[in-house]
């Protein structure tokens, strides 16, 4: 990574741990039904992109702010996301169940913030997990990468299946 790369990764870091105010900002939608956004996503051709995170997190921030929510507004991107210690909000789930969104993660086995998960209509993951930002210089190609790879499952028609499914579940 380059040095002036480096500088601005450290100065967004730091804003975002300085400014916790700006997270309401740029906090995404949460969903009330993981089933309702994800076949409104689909019907667009898209898929349900979530971000698994945490309060406080300043790496949540970055990949909300610099990657999820302005694809979110300029390109319509349906992103949205799951607070990994919200046990009170109702969810319902995949399954048609009431949930929250602390079970979810939890059945998910996403419990590493920020993991960003494409999910088809049925719950299915349609391209691998994005975990962490160890890179931040190469994030928004693997998220663009992960994006093209779910699109193209969901035009596709895949079906959710073991090897596919979040948590392995179908």
């Amino acid at each position: 990574m380059s040095l002036l790369r480096r500088r601005e990764f450290t100065a967004a870091l730091a804003g975002s741990l300085a400014l916790p105010a700006l997270a309401k900002d740029t906090a995404l939608p949460v969903p009330a039904s993981l089933p309702a956004a994800a076949v409104a996503a689909a019907a667009r051709g898209e898929p349900l992109v979530l971000l698994v995170t945490l309060p406080g997190c300043p790496y949540c921030e970055l990949v909300r702010r610099h990657y999820l929510l302005p694809a979110r507004t300029d390109a319509g991107l349906h992103a949205w996301q799951l607070n990994i210690s919200d046990r009170s909000s109702p969810l319902t789930g995949f399954d048609g169940k009431a949930t929250t969104a602390a079970a979810q993660v939890k059945a998910w086995k996403a419990g590493f913030t920020p993991t960003v998960l494409f999910l088809g209509p049925q719950g299915q993951e349609l391209a691998e997990r994005l975990v962490g930002i160890a890179v931040p210089d190469f994030y928004g190609a693997y998220l663009d990468e992960r994006l093209a790879t779910a699109r193209k499952a969901l035009a596709e028609g895949r079906q959710p299946g073991p090897a596919n499914t979040p948590g392995g579940k179908t």
